[in-house]
């Protein structure tokens, strides 16, 4: 084969993967916000309600004296500010909602890095909140339409402080007292959300805890050059694992689905909110609904009671987790949580890759060199398939003006030509498919490094150097993909086309990939920087040796 047309043909497919992965979505187009409506007389109906308890079921709408205004906002109460050293929290009495989560660890802009990223907020533009309670077969049970009180509007974690509880209290007309308390920890992103009962009344109380985050579809631009990111739900089951649940699959159907432990999450590029039971034993269900005005809900419930006799006190509880795709901590949560880390089909081999750039940069406390060391040991350890692919390149490059010899003296006897033409390949001592299978096998890892790159919230607003402020950001001044279009136009230089039109499309294969690589992020042209540059001091090297004669 002939080695500049395999190049070329590799070339293709590696643009045509990048058409579509900047154009492919992770299941069907996400559904865009519905026009306003007039409001209903009854604004509770249209409010997220609780999911039903086993056998029983919801709690009802809430007194009409605490009926939300007419507007897309949450109700609201009394807000409580919450700050630990990892996050900026208000919860509302309203519900007792998690209504705002900012991780201080990670600034919303480069600008501003005092900012803390709001991972949920009750914006209506935006909204994105959790909410939790409890269901029974009756009708007074605390649940996320509740006015709670609470004692204090605002709590901190002090200094040498490990745990901070904040606690909203509740009592039912039957005299069952109520207390949910969320339970935070110093450098963690799980918050503890529990209930601790204590029946006071006469009969025997039973109720089942849930747990759901209620979100808004945020309007994604999928154009030319965006990057694929899913943003939805993600639900995982020991059964069938790890399984996204897109908002077009939360409108089109419910979802209903009884498991042993498992956990039910929200992803977006970096950030994951999940609800995990206390137990992988749990027996609960999975569950998932379209909650009207571009809201989705997705949530997991208990399906086995928290039972109390009268006199008796218990607790039933879950964990929440609202923080960043940290592989390290995701892999300390529950069975399947480092799976948000979206390495995409390939992450048998990204996630090594990973886990071999975190270790490098362990070494270097840099990103971007690490990229390079990275880059350096993936092309040292292709080096042999590289040699091989780059020394049939230079045979055939020596032979090709014998090939053209005998191309125009046979003419149109094309069966003749190929066989003459394996034979000199014979004397010769060349294996055409030796330029091919190290391109072949090298695919996958670039594809896996290209993910590793996109879904690494470490790549997340980590600074290079000089005017690289932002590896996960595109190039502000667009000097690194310049110089990969330069890079990959010198390297096709080194070993030019054969006939015309394969010039033509060589000259426009840099000028192609430079405009994709414009508006990639920076931490992605930097690999493909490095490798055209180790690639063709490879080539380089490789041809010199082969003109001189010492190969």
């Amino acid at each position: 084969m002939d080695n500049n047309r395999l190049f070329l043909y590799v070339a293709l497919v590696l643009v045509l993967f990048l058409i579509w992965d900047a154009w492919q979505k992770d299941h069907r187009p996400v559904p865009q916000p519905t026009a306003q409506t007039a409001p209903a007389k009854d604004t509770e109906a249209a409010a997220p309600s609780a999911p039903a308890a086993p056998g029983g079921s919801t709690p009802s709408a809430a007194p009409a004296s605490h009926a939300p205004a007419q507007t897309a906002e949450l109700p609201s109460k009394t807000r409580i500010h919450v700050v630990t050293d990892l996050l900026d929290v208000d919860i509302d009495t309203y519900g007792g909602d998690l209504r705002k989560v900012g991780l201080r660890k990670y600034p919303a802009t480069l600008k501003d890095k005092n900012v803390p990223f709001d991972l949920l907020s009750d914006d209506p533009a935006n909204l994105y909140v959790a909410q939790s309670g409890l269901i029974g077969r009756g009708k007074d049970y605390p649940y996320h339409r509740t006015v709670y009180r609470a004692s204090k509007t605002r709590y901190e974690l002090a200094n040498g402080q490990n745990q901070l509880n904040v606690d909203l209290s509740w009592r039912s007309p039957e005299g069952v007292s109520y207390v949910k308390r969320y339970v935070f920890h110093r450098n963690s992103y799980v918050v503890r959300v529990e209930y601790r009962v204590s029946n006071h009344s006469r009969k025997n109380w039973e109720g089942y805890f849930y747990g759901q985050l209620l979100r808004t579809a945020p309007e994604q631009h999928h154009g030319l050059f965006s990057l694929p990111i899913y943003i939805g739900g993600v639900i995982y089951t020991p059964e069938d694992q790890y399984e996204k649940i897109s908002f077009a699959d939360m409108k089109k159907h419910e979802l209903r689905r009884d498991v042993t432990g498992g956990w039910a999450a929200m992803l977006q590029h970096y950030f994951v909110g999940s609800w995990m039971p206390e137990s992988e034993k749990a027996k609960g269900q999975l569950y998932t609904n379209s909650a009207g005005e571009n809201r989705f809900i997705i949530g997991y419930k208990y399906t086995t009671p928290l039972v109390l006799a009268p006199g008796k006190t218990g607790s039933t509880g879950m964990d929440l987790y609202t923080g960043p795709t940290e592989h390290a901590r995701l892999a300390k949560l529950a069975t399947g949580m480092d799976r948000t880390v979206d390495f995409g089909r390939l992450t048998f081999i990204a996630s090594p890759l990973f886990q071999l750039l975190k270790f490098i940069h362990g070494l270097v406390g840099n990103w971007g060199w690490a990229i390079i060391a990275l880059t350096v040991l993936i092309k040292a350890a292709f080096f042999p398939l590289n040699n091989a692919q780059f020394k049939s390149m230079a045979k055939m490059k020596k032979i090709a003006p014998r090939l053209k010899e005998l191309k125009e003296r046979l003419g149109g006897d094309k069966e003749r030509y190929n066989r003459e033409m394996m034979e000199l390949y014979k004397r010769e001592k060349i294996n055409p498919m030796a330029g091919c299978l190290p391109i072949v096998i090298q695919i996958p890892v670039f594809i896996a490094l290209y993910w590793v790159l996109l879904g690494s919230v470490e790549m997340r607003q980590a600074p290079f150097m000089f005017w690289i402020h932002d590896l996960s950001a595109r190039d502000p001044y667009f000097v690194l993909p310049v110089l990969m279009g330069a890079s990959m136009f010198f390297s096709m230089m080194m070993n030019p086309a054969s006939d015309p039109m394969q010039r033509r499309i060589f000259m426009a294969m840099p000028i192609v990939f430079t405009g994709f690589f414009l508006f990639f992020p920076a931490g992605l042209v930097l690999y493909w920087l490095v490798n055209n540059l180790l690639q063709a001091g490879q080539q380089w090297l490789i041809m010199r040796s082969m003109d001189s004669g010492k190969t």
